[in-house]
Parts: structure tokens; sequence; C-alpha cells
């Protein structure tokens, strides 16, 4: 699958590099450890769930804040993919 950089942008990256090396957060936590704009990490969680890069899961100590997990299966499938959209957006982070 050929991802473009309007498919996932750099906050979607972001993110991804972020829950792969830190593990599940919900999307308030992962605003403030990122430091991006909420809006902007709901909008990548949001790319990221449809390529099935990420699944979101319910929190069962506070169900009003789902859980986001990186599909690592998934992100090896498509790893090259990213690295390529990662060097076009200037992101050099490396989580797997």
């Amino acid at each position: 699958m050929m991802f473009t950089p309007n498919d996932l942008p750099r906050s979607a990256l972001v993110v991804l590099d972020h829950l792969t090396e830190h593990g599940p957060m919900a999307p308030r936590d992962l605003s403030r450890k990122s430091k991006l704009p909420l809006r902007t990490v709901t909008f990548a969680l949001k790319k990221l769930v449809r390529h099935r890069l990420l699944s979101k899961v319910p929190n069962l100590l506070d169900m009003r804040k789902p859980l986001y997990h990186a599909n690592i299966d998934r992100i090896r499938e498509v790893e090259a993919e990213i690295e390529r959209l990662r060097i076009m957006s200037g992101l050099h982070m490396r989580a797997i």
C-alpha cells in the first residue's frame, strides 16, 4: 500500500512514533506528551486507525478516555512507506 503525504501527515507520524515508543495512551495524554494540539492529535488518530496502524480500545479504568494501541504487525508491513513519509516530512524519529 502506497501512502501519500495527504494520507499520513507529519502529525500522524509524530503520534505513531509516540504510541510505538511509549505504549497505549488516551488522546489528551498523547496531546500533552507530543506537544500537539488535541484537535491535531484527534485528526491524526482517525487517519492512523483508518489505515489500521492503530487500534482503539476501551479504557476500563475510565470509559471516557479510550486508549490507542500501535498495531506493530501492520506497521512492520508498511514500514518502508512510513519511513519514506518520515524522510519527506523531515522526521527522523524511529520508534520501531
